[in-house]
Formats: structure tokens, C-alpha cells, sequence
């Protein structure tokens, strides 16, 4: 049981690499209390998540069904929180199951589409829960979208390059997704067509939105999580970079949007919304 301050957590795909670092940073922070630990691996099912995240024993077996977690979360005098770090799959009705419990959910699983976000935001709404969707929980990636948003004042051309891990199921990023949309709200049109081109390869060019902004993916195995912004204009280039080397650098921002989302009362996209 939670003490009367702390806030109940139930993770969501525990046993993956994200999951693991949240168990681990959740279970030391003062201010909440695991109380569930969800995730599909047949081989790992009610085994405890602490040991199999490398903190120690902390008396949580993971379980494969989330309802019955997420029942957990709602017995404790203070509203629990669900973080989410699964499959683009599953992650809307992951999402949405939350809200259904009264839990609230801090969604760091990328593949949303806008009309799930959009029916996410309504239910949300509906239900007066909280609800948080983060595409990265990097400080660092936030202070290179506001550059980047900068720089687009002065700058008419910009491609985005993102490189992932080879088991990220989805593509482009949310990150860079995200970044592209930013870039979009300024009203600007990017990368006035100077010659007509020609792709010998479908998709060399890369995907683009609706602005014009390319987004390239790359995917290999020894990366982690990685973006660039590249801007030109004639005689140079300004280039932004994030680089991932750990996957402890999203918790601080985890944290963050644990404590921030007992708040809300409604849903809300990026992370630079709440700092």
C-alpha cells in the first residue's frame, strides 16, 4: 500500500528497455510507490519486476493483464498514474483503458495517429483525466526544438534525419514528427522546389508533411536514439543534433510527467507543455 502522499504507478511493458529504467527510477523516488508491473513476455510472468530490472526484489510480479493492474491503481486514496512504454499497436487501447479506470496515463509509446490522439483528447476530456502523450522525455530534445524553431525564421529550407535502435516498430519517430510539427505552426511553406526531382529509389527522398519538411529514417543496430535538424541556406548550413548514449536521461522528464499529470484534466501532447 501507498503511504497518503505517494503516488501509485503501474508500468506498462516493464520488462522492456524503457520499462526497466522506469521501474528502476520509480522505485527510488520518494514521492510514489509501484504498485503494478504489466508486460507480455510469457517467459517473465510472475516473476518479480525489480529483480528483473536489476534494483533488487520489490515484491511486484509482472502480469499480463492490465485491467487487473490498473484495478490496483485505483484503490489508493490518491489517483494512480499508468506509464506507458509498449507497442504503437496496442498503445491506444492501452490509453484508453487508463482513462476508462480513472488512471492516468503518461504515454511515452510512439504511432499515435492524430484521430486516436484526437478521440484520446475527447475522452479524456469527458472523463476529466489527466492524460499525458510525450514522444521524447529528453530536456535536451525540447531545448533542440525550440532552436530549431528559432532558426526557422531564418532559414526557408530544412530536412530532419532521425536514427533509431533496429527494433523501433515505427517510422518516422514521434520526435521527429513532432519537431516537423512545431516547425509547421509558424504558417511557413519549407523547401521552394528549385529544380524538378527524380527518384530512382521510392523513397530516397524520404517522407513529407504537409510543409514540405523531409523526414529521413535510419535504423541499425548500436544506436539508441538520435536526431538532426539540418537548415541551408547559400553559403551554409546550421545543424541540430541530440544524441541519446543512455536511456537514463529520459527520467528526469519521466518523473516530471508522473507528478505534473496527477494535475491535469485533460490530455497533453509534448513534454515542453508542462515545464
Amino acid at each position: 500500500m501507498t503511504n497518503s502522499s505517494s503516488i501509485p504507478v503501474v508500468v506498462n511493458g516493464a520488462a522492456g528497455k524503457m520499462g526497466r529504467e522506469v521501474i528502476k527510477t520509480v522505485a527510488q523516488a520518494e514521492d510514489m510507490t509501484l504498485v503494478g508491473a504489466i508486460d507480455h513476455n510469457p517467459d517473465l510472468l510472475g516473476q518479480d519486476v525489480g529483480e528483473i530490472a536489476g534494483c533488487g526484489a520489490l515484491e511486484v510480479p509482472i502480469l499480463n493483464d492490465l485491467q487487473s493492474v490498473l484495478v490496483l491503481a485505483t484503490q489508493e486514496k490518491i489517483q494512480g498514474v499508468m506509464v506507458d512504454f509498449t507497442h504503437p499497436n496496442s498503445v491506444y487501447d492501452n490509453t484508453r483503458s487508463a482513462i476508462a479506470y480513472g488512471v492516468r496515463p503518461v504515454v511515452g509509446t510512439t504511432g499515435l495517429s492524430d484521430e486516436q490522439l484526437k478521440d484520446l483528447a475527447e475522452f479524456a476530456e469527458k472523463a476529466s483525466t489527466g492524460a499525458l502523450v510525450i514522444p521524447n522525455f529528453s530536456i535536451g530534445m525540447v531545448l533542440l526544438q525550440q532552436a530549431a524553431i528559432q532558426a526557422s525564421q531564418y532559414f526557408d529550407h530544412v530536412e530532419i534525419i532521425e536514427l533509431h535502435h533496429n527494433q523501433k516498430a515505427d517510422a518516422p519517430s514521434g520526435t521527429a514528427i513532432k519537431t516537423a510539427q512545431m516547425l509547421g505552426e509558424l504558417g511557413k511553406t519549407y523547401n521552394p522546389q528549385v529544380v524538378k526531382e527524380t527518384e530512382h529509389i521510392q523513397g530516397a527522398r524520404g517522407s513529407a508533411t504537409e510543409e514540405n519538411i523531409r523526414i529521413h529514417s535510419v535504423r541499425l543496430p548500436g544506436l539508441i536514439a538520435h536526431q538532426e535538424v539540418i537548415f541551408g541556406a547559400p553559403g551554409q548550413i546550421y545543424t541540430l543534433r541530440h544524441d541519446t548514449s543512455d536511456r537514463s536521461c529520459y527520467m528526469p522528464g519521466v518523473l516530471l510527467a508522473i507528478r505534473k499529470v496527477t494535475q491535469l484534466t485533460s490530455l497533453v501532447y509534448g513534454l515542453e507543455k508542462i515545464l
